[in-house]
């Protein structure tokens, strides 16, 4: 919805061989035809599913009083969901993004700030979902997902938010505005407002607050080179956070093995984006059937990467990817 945001450029790609290599078929929908949706959302709806969000989360009793703004934003947030759904069920999408530079504004009906309780739950059901206009993470979310099943810890998309300074323990705090997968989290989420001061509508809004369970996984990314796509796998160790106040939204912290220095280099020098597609059951070898299949590079970062080792692969691959192409 409203495609990519500007400046975020890493979030593009080239969607016709996304197409042609990995089946994702990328539709652009502007925001004004979902906002016809929105306007036929009836208010009885609304109110049930405020009522289920208050039944299947944690909140303040205050929360629900209906004279007060942050009653209004759940209400806002849960209408924002039923329309979401309703044009994903009309289009068949299996995934979708947002755009928090572009909310709607058709004959009064738009979205008072980014869905992202709605993309909290939509994700948990298996939709993909990539913010800032990022098709190839809500792709990917939604292959991981699909991958997951039957496995019993969890995905979500994540992003690159803080760096934490700690010497061995040096470690990347992942979160994102408010769009973090509730699967991942150790306890039962619990349904807060807080204002968000980013995007067209700086306001308060409606969000799932937890942090993710401790223990290990793979992180993923996609990245557009040009000529291939390159898929960047790191092994990761969610560890415990210290309480975070300030940052009233779900998140995990991770260190990429093998240390902080070399998986962020590693992953730096690979290409890799701020947004990825976590899991803790997917391991590296569920990477490389998946890249074998689609046909695409993969690059993995792992307990024994060197950075000079890394250098030399990307370098090679650089190689034979250009003869590979010349040849086909």
């Amino acid at each position: 919805f409203g495609d990519q945001m500007n400046n975020v450029a890493v979030t593009d790609g080239d969607k016709v061989e996304a197409e042609q290599r990995m089946g994702y078929h990328v539709d652009y929908c502007p925001v004004s035809e979902l906002m016809e949706y929105h306007k036929q959302v009836a208010d009885a709806d609304v109110n049930a599913l405020v009522n289920t969000y208050f039944n299947e989360y944690d909140h303040d009793a205050l929360l629900e009083d209906t004279t007060t703004e942050a009653y209004q934003k759940v209400w806002n947030a849960a209408k924002a969901e039923l329309a979401l759904r309703a044009i994903l069920k009309a289009k068949g999408a299996k995934g979708f993004t947002t755009n928090f530079d572009d909310l709607g504004q058709t004959e009064g009906s738009y979205f008072d700030q980014i869905p992202g309780l709605a993309s909290q739950r939509l994700m948990a059901e298996g939709y993909g979902f990539g913010a800032e206009g990022d098709w190839k993470s809500a792709a990917l979310y939604r292959t991981v997902w699909v991958m997951n099943q039957g496995l019993p810890t969890g995905c979500s998309f994540l992003e690159d938010y803080t760096l934490n300074f700690d010497g061995e323990n040096s470690s990347i705090l992942q979160a994102h505005m408010l769009e973090v997968c509730p699967l991942i989290a150790d306890q039962k989420p619990r349904l807060e407002v807080h204002f968000l001061g980013i995007g067209v509508r700086k306001s308060q809004t409606a969000r799932l607050v937890f942090t993710s369970k401790v223990g290990n996984g793979c992180t993923a990314t996609v990245v557009d080179l040009g000529n291939r796509f390159r898929l960047i796998v790191n092994d990761v160790e969610c560890i415990e956070t210290k309480p975070l106040p300030k940052l009233p939204v779900a998140s995990a912290l991770w260190k990429p093995m093998p240390n902080f220095e070399i998986g962020a280099g590693a992953w730096i020098l690979a290409g890799g984006t701020h947004h990825s597609c976590f899991s803790y059951d997917l391991t590296a070898e569920y990477w490389q059937d998946y890249a074998e299949i689609a046909g695409i590079e993969m690059v993995y970062i792992n307990k024994d990467t060197t950075i000079s080792e890394f250098k030399k692969e990307l370098r090679m691959n650089e190689v034979y990817y250009m003869l590979n192409k010349a040849l086909c």
